[in-house]
């Protein structure tokens, strides 16, 4: 199973995490919201084989990315992920929607041209993260819990451009209509933990199997099926930075 989008920094126990889908073969994309998050991270997780850590600029810590780009900078050599980056304009950040358009403007600036996957935040600025990304030439992108609208799903798609997604989309009807807009080719998964609740507790990478199960259900196919569909998808993602 594939976890493309999920903190482990922000869990109580990251070891424990990581230990656990070690074990269980599970493969994690885990994101980081400032560059000096990725460098406190980044030695723990160099000993396994299935974490990869992303260098991340979170748009709701945007005060923050002025004091952290040099270490954006001197960390990107590093990574082959960028997350989680993108743009928030709903009422949590709108107030600083001109400071985040200068600096995701600067992120994909440089990373205009590296072979690099991008985990994108786009709550309510999807229109608008995703023309910067076809302005700077991002090959390589996956909408993180995409929430917009139904109509623009096509065009990320032509763009090439991945969706992750979560438990709890499959629970509310609005990511339900998203998920039945996504090709086959363009699905991957994530928990976006420790942000999601399953059953009453705090989603673990471990609960990608829910969204296997519901996909399995939608679409009628086996889970072996799904998991296997995810797997190729995921394969053809990270073939294009090879």
């Amino acid at each position: 199973m594939i976890d493309t989008h999920c903190h482990i920094d922000l869990y109580k126990n990251p070891i424990k995490i990581i230990q656990d889908c070690e074990k269980s073969g599970i493969t994690v994309l885990g994101m980081t919201n400032l560059p000096s998050h990725f460098e406190m991270g980044y030695p723990h997780v160099i000993p396994y084989k299935k974490i990869r850590l992303a260098l991340g600029m979170h748009p709701l810590y945007v005060e923050q990315h002025e004091n952290e780009y040099p270490a954006f900078l001197r960390n990107l050599s590093k990574t082959s992920y960028i997350g989680e980056v993108g743009l928030d304009f709903s009422k949590e950040g709108f107030s600083t929607k001109e400071i985040q358009l200068k600096s995701f403007h600067r992120i994909l600036n440089e990373l205009k041209g590296k072979k690099k996957i991008l985990s994108i935040h786009s709550r309510r600025a999807e229109k608008e993260v995703f023309n910067l990304l076809l302005e700077y030439n991002i090959k390589n992108a996956i909408f993180h819990w995409y929430s917009g609208p139904l109509s623009l799903i096509d065009e990320i798609v032509k763009s090439g451009y991945y969706f992750s997604i979560n438990p709890a989309m499959i629970k509310s009807v609005n990511g339900k209509k998203i998920i039945s807009k996504i090709p086959l080719n363009k699905i991957l998964t994530e928990t976006d933990g420790p942000f999601v609740e399953v059953n009453s507790r705090i989603v673990v990478p471990n609960d990608i199997v829910f969204i296997i199960e519901y996909l399995s259900v939608l679409l009628a196919k086996t889970f072996k099926e799904i998991e296997l569909l995810i797997q190729d998808n995921f394969n053809i993602l990270i073939g294009s930075i090879k």
